[in-house]
């Protein structure tokens, strides 16, 4: 009798390199998601601003202090969002609010990791 079984599965090289590459990907999510958590409360407090009333009429000064205290609720850092990322553009009556950064994160030795955002709300004709 002749039996010849046949090996199946993973060897222990090709477990590490699965391995390596899991890590990778896990250590790039690790380093990714709270920048776009952080983006979302940008987001968040952008159309907070844009549901108070008269956020139309607002100067560009009084926005920029009601997003920074909405930043602090939602765990925005100041350092993320510079005050010159902020920008309001009003035409005709219509007013549009306008945040445009960028955020670098250290991903390993030289290389960092960029992410640029820019998000733009309509103001005119909101709130109550």
């Amino acid at each position: 009798m002749n039996m010849h079984y046949k090996a199946r599965g993973v060897t222990l090289i090709g477990f590490a390199i699965m391995l390596c590459v899991l890590g990778f990907f896990a250590y790039l999510a690790m380093r990714l998601i709270p920048v776009y958590v952080e983006y979302f409360g940008v987001v968040k407090a952008m159309e907070q601003v844009r549901s108070e009333s008269g956020a139309g009429q607002k100067s560009l000064d009084e926005i920029r202090r009601d997003l920074s205290v909405k930043f602090d609720a939602q765990y925005v850092d100041d350092a993320s969002v510079p005050p010159q990322a902020i920008m309001l553009k009003r035409e005709g009556g219509a007013s549009t609010l306008r945040i445009a950064y960028e955020k670098r994160v250290p991903f390993m030795y030289n290389i960092d990791l960029v992410a640029k955002f820019d998000k733009s709300v309509s103001l005119s004709g909101s709130g109550g």
